[in-house]
């Protein structure tokens, strides 16, 4: 059927009355929509979107239960849009524009004013008023109130939360409110002639007997109800739907010329890879002849093409083995076994995401199947700063300014942001993503249109990378989240170098909608070897497979160093003696800046340099910080590419949790803080990570023999006393566990008389994961009694968290007939991409992100002096909004402020403080950069106070905070 006619079909045999019900009105130009051209418009872009948009996934999850399949999935998607503001039709929302009251009232419609109804009116919002009129109406066509209940909740929460049962009863308690004055029945004629109108229209009476027994799942509800809520906001767009200047305007051609405008492309139709895995990576990331593939990418290559049905697939390998580019490959088979039409991989960081988006991008603009320009996202809150994302073509129309900007050849050879798809909570619907952790969290958060983020993951393949990167507090949400996933078939890739065998076990559980403790999950949980791959498809027992070892080992010689800065100047003064890189790795900025200053201090005067690398730099100087790294000490290839050179003079980089994963660089020598295992494990793989190509600097002969020096704890002591910072950000029973892991390593020596022994790389990984995280005891006899009171301490806490993140925690899929009536009843509200929403699925404690800006001498305001391409010391108005490119400069020279400035006892004063630097003339929507965000302003030689502490930038060590007493 053409789109258009489901408004023809609707239209033509409606009463005058009928006709008068108005849905939208706009008060500056006097425009407005009656209700039956809405529905018409929503119910053609609803047969749009399943016909050309929907992911063949999505489609399948939706009409599973149904008796007619997809047919049926259609007829009810496109009945639900055209009918999902049937409570327009109430005196409780007409009676807001007077001019429009006045002319229903005119055919029969009665009606108080606004002000006569009172406050009352609020408890027949008219998506609630929506439900109970099309539940009313199913019941009279022979329906049970539990089946009819189940798509009335997606009219009923068509705002993004379906009411509660008290809401509903609210509502029913004042009739007059839905059904007009008592003795009349004219409203509840005209309900039932636009409802009947609706069905006919659709063509669903034949099926209506068919589908009263139904007992819909939850999964396909909330996907009913997404994509009745994309179908309204794309009709609610006057841009694409403009309203009517007087009742007969003519609406000729009105959806298709709105749906072409719109742009939405058709999605990735993706095929499963012809070829030996060899010929399947080469060409997919444009492999040089001499590069071959990895045992484990070849093996995830072969388990996804030997899952007939979608599942969940779990790449547990070594740094530096191409896990992502395995994943990939496997997303791509697996989403053509599922049907999915895009792929979102979730990283733990912003930094992390920014670097996966253009490998994202690549890979997504070789593959097949691709009809069109695929939409791709940046998910993440400062997403618009990063140059490869903003400088993508945009597709469709742009509504603010009605200026087409088509799709040109863009990255990955026609990918495209798309317009329509920019947002918080529309981006993740773009086809391919990448982004934080925080973005998927959100689909296991109670919160206003969850159900957007449902349809966001259901249609995709979802990759999560490094996966033991995250605490238990945010794996609560995870495994909830997963276990959606498994119930919308999303296929699913997990990634990590260092995973404990019993959280691999939880991963495994959670997509299965397992029991925890499930027998059959066993094997998943003892499975020996490394690297290794799991197979989980719900209904089967899960499969583990070992796989070949590429054959790459690094023997790294371990070392307890004395937790004295001057011991470790004198350290690396005799190590570097001959040259080389040293990485030197702290758990906190507080430790990663006294150790620079040390170190600066005894090389002063010397060829030696010392620099910082932190989270706590404005995001522009913490990029280009980025791109240094990889220039310098980066593979060749992009050292070449970023036209840098290893150094020839020694260098020592001191380096927060930053440099622990993702950024791909090679150090001669590592010193790091005693840390979690896998976390110690994952800083080593920046030893000797790379052959070095001709051309390149030789290591020192001193430092051929990887080598990491152990600090940060009293080693003298028995068991060893972690650093307190240390114990403050990762707690004492990891700490020491590691210890114990490591220490008949270090104990063993290497014979020679060598203090301290050595890790193998990737030989140790398996065995000192599991031996740090499982359950039996480590560690020399007289640690015992400590290690046993941190261990039951941390359970504690665990169990603490765990519980702490249940408080706004969805719940599983229930049974099969549920409706999703109060399904997230005691929400957060919105749910948004800011510190304080990430807030929510993360145990970050308080958070506050200030804009570092610069007062000069003659009071003129200024971005940060020093910041590159031009964009320091840029003079910033405070009597009108700072242009756009200003703006954007000062919005990505943000930071997050440290603990002492966060705590609890000292927050409230620094907020205080900070909101006398608010200029009204930035809160203006011309100043989208830098209104609502806080503005911490230094001084000429960028210092201040704030909150009775000394606070210092520099672009060489970030931010500093001392307490001023």
């Amino acid at each position: 059927m053409p789109y258009e006619e489901y408004a023809h079909d609707l239209s033509a045999p409606l009463s005058a009355a009928a006709r008068a019900v108005w849905a939208k009105h706009d008060w500056d130009s006097g425009g407005w929509l009656p209700l039956w051209r809405h529905m018409g418009d929503s119910a053609g872009t609803a047969a749009y979107l399943w016909d050309e948009w929907l992911p063949p996934q999505v489609r399948a999850r939706i009409s599973e239960a149904l008796p007619g399949g997809e047919a049926d999935g259609r007829r009810l998607a496109v009945w639900l849009a055209m009918v999902h503001d049937i409570g327009k039709a109430t005196p409780a929302f007409a009676c807001q524009v007077e001019g429009l009251a006045e002319a229903m009232r005119s055919h029969g419609l009665k009606m108080p004013s606004v002000a006569q109804m009172g406050k009352d009116r609020s408890l027949a919002p008219h998506g609630m008023a929506g439900q109970l009129l099309l539940v009313a109406w199913l019941q009279e066509n022979g329906w049970p109130k539990r089946a009819a209940q189940q798509f009335g909740a997606v009219v009923g929460g068509h705002h993004g939360v379906p009411p509660s049962d008290a809401d509903l009863q609210d509502a029913l308690a004042h009739p007059e409110l839905l059904f007009g004055p008592t003795g009349t029945d004219t409203w509840q004629r005209v309900q039932r002639e636009l409802l009947d109108t609706a069905a006919s229209a659709c063509q669903i009476r034949e099926h209506l007997d068919a589908w009263s027994s139904v007992k819909l799942p939850q999964p396909p509800q909330v996907l009913f109800s997404a994509l009745v809520i994309v179908s309204d906001w794309i009709a609610s767009n006057a841009a694409l739907f403009p309203y009517f200047q007087q009742a007969g305007s003519a609406a000729d051609g009105r959806v298709s010329r709105a749906l072409q405008r719109l742009g939405l492309r058709g999605r990735w139709r993706p095929q499963r890879p012809q070829g030996s895995a060899q010929e399947v990576f080469a060409a997919r990331f444009s492999w040089d002849e001499g590069t071959r593939v990895r045992p484990v990418q070849e093996a995830a290559l072969a388990a996804a093409r030997g899952m007939d049905e979608p599942g969940m697939l779990v790449i547990e390998a070594p740094m530096g083995e191409g896990k992502t580019e395995a994943a990939l490959v496997a997303a791509e088979d697996l989403a053509a076994v599922s049907g999915a039409g895009g792929c979102f991989v979730a990283l733990p960081t912003m930094a992390t995401s920014n670097a996966m988006f253009s490998r994202l991008a690549d890979w997504a603009g070789s593959l097949q199947g691709l009809d069109g320009s695929a939409s791709v996202f940046l998910a993440h809150s400062k997403a618009a700063l990063n140059d490869d994302y903003a400088g993508l073509p945009f597709a469709g129309v742009e509504s603010a300014d009605n200026i087409e900007r088509d799709a040109a050849e863009g990255p990955g050879g026609g990918l495209a942001a798309h317009w329509w798809l920019r947002g918080r909570k529309k981006g993740m619907l773009s086809d391919f993503a990448a982004g934080t952790i925080d973005q998927l969290l959100f689909a296991g958060l109670k919160s206003r249109h969850l159900a957007l983020r449902h349809l966001a993951v259901a249609g995709k393949v979802v990759v999560v990378d490094e996966a033991h990167a995250y605490d238990t507090y945010m794996n609560t949400y995870l495994d909830t989240v997963l276990s959606w996933l498994g119930a919308y078939r999303v296929p699913v890739v997990v990634l990590s170098a260092t995973l404990p065998a019993r959280r691999r076990r939880e991963l495994a559980e959670a997509y299965c909608q397992a029991r925890r403790g499930s027998a059959e999950f066993d094997a998943v949980e003892k499975a020996q070897g490394y690297p290794l791959l799991t197979s989980a498809v719900p209904g089967k027992a899960p499969r583990v497979e070992a796989v070949e070892a590429s054959g790459r080992r690094t023997e790294v010689r371990i070392e307890l160093l004395d937790d004295d800065l001057d011991v470790l100047a004198r350290r690396l003064e005799s190590e570097l003696a001959g040259g080389g890189c040293a990485l030197v790795v702290c758990n906190t900025v507080r430790r990663v800046h006294a150790a620079a200053r040390v170190l600066r201090d005894r090389f002063a005067g010397t060829d030696v340099g010392v620099t910082v690398a932190h989270a706590r730099f404005a995001d522009l100087d913490r990029a280009d910080k980025d791109r240094e790294l990889l220039a310098v000490f980066g593979p060749p290839a992009k050292v070449a590419e970023l036209g840098g050179r290893r150094p020839e003079h020694p260098r020592i980089v001191v380096a927060s949790q930053v440099a622990e994963q993702s950024l791909d660089i090679d150090f001669d020598l590592l010193v790091t803080d005693l840390a979690p295992v896998d976390l110690m494990l994952q800083r080593m793989g920046r030893l000797h990570r790379h052959l070095r190509g001709e051309g390149q600097c030789e290591r020192p002969e001193r430092l051929r023999t990887a080598r990491c020096l152990i600090t940060g704890a009293a080693w003298a002591k028995q068991p060893p006393e972690p650093d307190s910072g240390s114990q403050f950000v990762y707690r004492p029973s990891p700490l020491l566990r590691a210890a114990a892991a490591l220490d008949p390593l270090l104990q063993a020596g290497d014979g020679q008389g060598s203090a301290g022994g050595s890790v193998v790389l990737p030989d140790d990984i398996d065995r000192l994961v599991q031996g740090a995280y499982g359950p039996d005891p480590i560690g020399p006899p007289e640690w015992q009694e400590e290690l046993e009171q941190a261990r039951e301490s941390h359970e504690v806490e665990q169990a603490a968290k765990a519980e702490e993140a249940r408080a706004f925690l969805l719940g599983a899929p229930a049974r099969a007939g549920r409706s999703l009536i109060g399904w997230v009843q005691a929400g957060v509200g919105d749910a948004d991409d800011s510190p304080r929403g990430r807030a929510q699925v993360r145990d970050a404690g308080e958070s506050l992100e200030v804009l570092l800006l610069r007062r000069r001498a003659d009071g003129v305001l200024t971005t940060l002096p020093g910041l590159g391409e031009g964009r320091g010391g840029i003079e910033l108005p405070t009597d009108f909004a700072p242009s756009e490119e200003a703006g954007r400069i000062a919005a990505a020279s943000a930071v997050r402020l440290p603990f002492p400035l966060v705590a609890p006892w000292v927050i409230d004063r620094v907020i205080g403080e900070l909101e006398q630097n608010l200029f009204p003339a930035w809160q203006d929507k011309d100043a989208h950069w830098v209104a609502g965000e806080l503005l911490l302003i230094l001084d000429e030689d960028c210092r201040t106070r704030l909150a009775g502490f000394d606070v210092h930038y520099s672009h060489e060590d970030g931010l500093e905070v001392a307490d001023a007493h």
